[in-house]
């Protein structure tokens, strides 16, 4: 492997588990709160928090939509890991108002945020709307993570300990840049999937370049990642006539994806990187990059318009448009 690795083991790649980068980081997570989107069992982040659950960590507070599934999760992980302090926070992504509820409950816990974990998602193959009447992918996948981040900031800046915030994106980042004109996908009417899946994951990359523009002078940091293709509770109503969508996309696009076999990776590959880019000491020097394969993304898989300083500035500005209120740092 390169010398030039960024993390702490250059050997750690795409088939390395989560369970081994969080051994190696132990004392990384030990004592630390942690506040995870998108937990419920089926999908990574319910992976995620029960491999870091064996390390230690202070307080793990688990948000997602469903308040009964959450309390069952909360209550498994609670027998699987004695010891560990788990709290639940209700969240509907989707809705501006709901994440504003779940962020005033946030300020008014004691615990600073020691690192937060964005990793919710949704993959609709139908067109639909937030309730704010955003495209559901960016509005959710990225707007609704972008309003509750910048609400709890104020947690996250009394972290002691370097907060950390990890933007869950994909390489399917390479489906769209920003549709700066077109958010919407004219309603509905020009709506293709990938696309606005593309473009929310795209979205998630730029936050994290303009998050560690901004706050990297106070010691925050930030990363982005691509888990991998996983099988998991986000692609359950996904088709084979879907999946032949991204093909033919991927094609038209000119990307090698169009003409290859997707490799897919198991939970435990899946949520290695995220453990990397929650934890690994050694990423401090290099703020608001994207990670795969718990190492730096090589640039040939990274499209330039999603780390662009100019556009993550842009974003910004259109993000906080979009949620009526001002972040400044």
């Amino acid at each position: 492997m390169s010398a030039t690795s960024i993390t702490s083991n250059p050997g750690w790649n795409a088939s390395t588990t989560a369970e081994e980068v969080a051994s190696a980081l132990s004392s990384s997570i030990a004592g630390k709160t942690i506040l995870v989107t998108g937990v419920l069992p089926g999908g990574l982040g319910a992976h995620f928090v029960n491999v870091i659950s064996a390390h230690h960590p202070k307080l793990l507070i688990l948000a997602d939509r469903s308040g009964p599934k959450l309390a069952e999760f909360a209550q498994e992980l609670e027998t699987a890991h004695p010891g560990v302090a788990i709290r639940t926070l209700e969240i509907d992504l989707s809705s501006q108002a709901e994440i504003r509820k779940a962020a005033a409950e946030v300020l008014s816990w004691p615990e600073a945020i020691d690192v937060l974990v964005n990793n919710a998602g949704v993959m609709s193959p139908t067109y639909q709307k937030t309730a704010d009447g955003l495209e559901i992918h960016f509005g959710t996948n990225y707007i609704g993570h972008f309003l509750f981040t910048n609400l709890i900031m104020p947690k996250l800046l009394e972290s002691k300990s370097s907060p950390r915030v990890v933007n869950v994106s994909s390489d399917g980042h390479r489906l769209s840049d920003i549709r700066w004109d077109d958010l919407n996908f004219q309603d509905g009417k020009v709506y293709n999937m990938w696309r606005a899946y593309g473009q929310s994951k795209t979205a998630l990359m730029l936050f994290s370049v303009e998050l560690a523009h901004r706050l990297g002078s106070k010691g925050f940091r930030t990363f982005s990642i691509h888990p991998g293709a996983i099988w998991t509770n986000l692609s359950r109503f996904t088709s084979d006539k879907d999946w032949a969508g991204l093909k033919a996309l991927d094609q038209e696009l000119g990307h090698k994806q169009g003409s290859e076999e997707l490799k897919t990776k198991n939970f435990s590959q899946g949520t290695a990187t995220h453990v990397v880019a929650a934890f690994d000491p050694k990423l401090d020097e290099h703020n608001g990059v994207y990670l795969q394969d718990c190492q730096l993304a090589p640039s040939e898989e990274v499209e330039p318009y999603a780390v662009d300083k100019a556009s993550a500035k842009r974003l910004w500005s259109l993000s906080e448009k979009i949620v009526g209120q001002s972040f400044s740092y």
